[in-house]
């Protein structure tokens, strides 16, 4: 199966939420061919979510839920990507700014 380089996978991330009107950053910008991206997406008011990309036992993408309760405050948030970049320094961390819950993942999410 072929697999989308990091960096284009980031670039149609970035598309698809300003698309929608939202607010964009590479929080943290890992290795352009194979470093895993990570979705923090901040809800403000609500709390962030963190989701980062997994295949499930058929072997189809999903999504990880980092915090399975739910949305979480951003210091909780940027805490367990800080940890996660010490494990994995390719890792690509993106951030979507999104108060009006207008962003939603299309791949199936599974709870951690």
């Amino acid at each position: 199966m072929v697999r989308l380089k990091s960096e284009l996978r980031v670039q149609a991330w970035l598309r698809r939420a300003n698309g929608l009107g939202l607010m964009t950053a590479v929080v943290r910008k890992g290795e352009a061919e194979s470093g895993t991206v990570i979705l923090k997406i901040n809800r403000h008011g609500a709390g962030c979510e963190v989701f980062s990309p997994v295949a499930d036992p058929n072997g189809a993408s999903v999504w990880m839920s980092a915090f399975p309760n739910g949305a979480v405050k951003e210091p909780e948030a940027d805490a367990y990507l800080q940890r996660q970049a010490k494990y994995d320094p390719d890792l690509w961390v993106l951030e979507i700014e999104d108060p009006k819950g207008l962003f939603a993942l299309e791949e199936p999410i599974l709870k951690g």
